[in-house]
């Protein structure tokens, strides 16, 4: 079931995902949700390749401090997956999913706007999850990585990992 959302001049493909492997999920298979045409992609992807061993979507979190509002919060990343790589070695990484604009610092306009304020904050917000992020995953041993459309739009059929 895809929904498709318009938000000012956005549109936001969002809707459930029924894995072809569903053992292969860790968690419940019935109810994996993905928020951009994104996100589907990199859910396809790991569902059907066969280095991927184990995948989940948002079924983990990472404690992290709020910029802005200085309390604890819970960071939940887009994906968890342990694959086996092309030296045969078994892998675990976290993946977060983003537009790549929303990785870099916005820059200071002549006028700051409301658009300007939110953006902002939500780089400040996002890089205090994600260095959360990143030193969970570095105690755990796994990797982490944020996959913009950098990466996705080489992914013609299956990405190397």
């Amino acid at each position: 079931m895809r929904k498709i959302k318009r938000i000012s001049n956005r549109i936001l493909v969002q809707g459930k995902f029924r894995p072809k492997n569903p053992s292969k999920y860790k968690g419940d298979p019935t109810n994996i949700i993905y928020r951009s045409s994104w996100e589907l992609t990199v859910f396809k992807y790991l569902d059907t390749n066969s280095s991927i061993l184990k995948w989940a979507s948002e079924e983990m979190f990472v404690p992290y401090r709020h910029p802005l509002t200085n309390r604890i919060s819970r960071y939940f990343p887009d994906c968890w997956l342990r694959y086996r790589n092309n030296k045969g070695e078994i892998i675990e990484t976290v993946w977060e999913i983003k537009p790549k604009k929303h990785t870099i610092p916005p820059t200071v306009p002549k006028r700051k706007t409301k658009t300007w304020k939110y953006n902002a904050e939500q780089y400040v917000i996002n890089d205090a999850k994600w260095k959360a992020c990143k030193k969970y995953c570095d105690k755990k041993g796994y990797g982490f990585q944020i996959i913009t459309e950098d990466i996705l739009k080489h992914w013609s059929t299956i990405p190397p990992l």
